[in-house]
């Protein structure tokens, strides 16, 4: 099953509105063919599996990272090919939440099919968190924060200074975890200190590229910034309270698409109405501060770079942050190093 879910994240970016997928076919003891959803619309992990194994595939174990589909979608239902091919035993991670895809297990076992089920289950769930809360009724986008911070937690030198606090290769997971994302969100006040273009320039590009989303309560975010001068190639959206009449226009007119909903819980929902599943926040401190005082948060991605900035330095979250907030448990899913980097990812305690 781990290697299963190692083939699963070979559709990182490209399976979307589809989850990532593996499956491993063994036999005797061995592995005899191995399959992942590559890309939207494509076969599914199960189907190229089976395609490899042909005749072996007859009496053979199949793990699968995530409950066989059963239904006609793009590609027939993966639950038939395994009944077809004659399997013995299938090995599931995660039940598949999506009403229209699920009860591949039950169509199994009354083909007389043996399932396992609950093997490899947190690491799938970690894998699947944003597909697996989308179909669990949420209004909301599943939602990423991630920070970059020094030793001394924070965000940027007090001196207005613009400068990198990680290295490149850090840099470069950044985009890699854009690529899995649906929208690529900032808060105005990093739009105009940083005028960044938020989209994916390394590592393997994502089949559909990421909106990218400014959370500005009056919609002022001056013309000339890049995301709004680009906002034509790849889409560009602004959340707002109260938008002034004159700028929206100007906004829409250089292709900004101008979305309005009052409190940030509710832009998140007219997010998630707009086809954002999995919206990847990027900054800056007072988003941030709000989100997680909200408990909108569901993964924390914080990399840490090696250096202190010193009295005056950007607090990471702004002040915006209330004490009380700070006894939230969070729990650690996983931690990597990118160069002199330390990247954390963290759950919620009860997530």
């Amino acid at each position: 099953m781990r290697r299963a879910l190692r083939l699963a994240r070979r559709g990182w970016g490209r399976t979307a509105p589809n989850p990532m997928v593996g499956a491993v076919v063994v036999r005797d003891g061995a592995i005899v063919a191995e399959g992942w959803h590559a890309e939207f619309g494509g076969p599914h992990a199960e189907a190229m599996a089976l395609a490899q194994a042909g005749d072996r595939a007859r009496g053979a174990d199949v793990y699968v990272t995530l409950e066989p589909c059963n239904h006609h979608g793009k590609t027939p239902p993966c639950a038939a090919a395994l009944i077809a091919a004659g399997v013995r035993r299938v090995i599931v991670a995660v039940r598949d939440p999506n009403p229209v895809a699920h009860g591949g297990i039950a169509a199994l076992r009354a083909a007389g099919i043996a399932v396992t089920e609950g093997v490899e289950t947190e690491a799938a769930a970690a894998l699947l968190a944003p597909f697996l809360f989308a179909h669990g009724g949420a209004s909301r986008p599943f939602v990423s924060l991630k920070l970059a911070v020094s030793l001394d937690g924070a965000l940027a030198p007090g001196d207005g200074r613009q400068r990198w606090l990680t290295g490149a290769a850090a840099r470069r997971e950044v985009h890699r975890l854009r690529a899995e994302a649906d929208a690529v969100g900032v808060g105005r006040g990093t739009v105009l200190a940083d005028d960044p273009a938020l989209t994916v320039r390394h590592g393997r590009r994502p089949r559909v590229a990421p909106v990218r989303v400014v959370f500005a309560r009056g919609a002022a975010v001056p013309l000339d910034r890049v995301l709004v001068r680009t906002a034509r190639r790849a889409p560009t959206w602004v959340m707002a309270a109260a938008p002034d009449a004159a700028h929206r226009a100007a906004l829409e007119s250089a292709g900004v698409r101008v979305l309005e909903a009052d409190g940030l819980e509710p832009q998140l929902r007219v997010l998630r109405a707009s086809g954002v599943r999995h919206l990847f926040v990027e900054g800056g401190a007072a988003l941030a501060g709000a989100l997680l005082t909200g408990g909108l948060v569901d993964r924390m991605i914080i990399f840490q770079a090696p250096v202190l900035l010193g009295a005056g330095a950007l607090p990471a979250f702004g002040g915006a942050l209330p004490s009380a907030a700070l006894v939230d448990q969070w729990r650690v899913l996983e931690r990597r190093t990118f160069g002199d980097d330390l990247m954390t990812t963290y759950a919620p305690g009860g997530r």
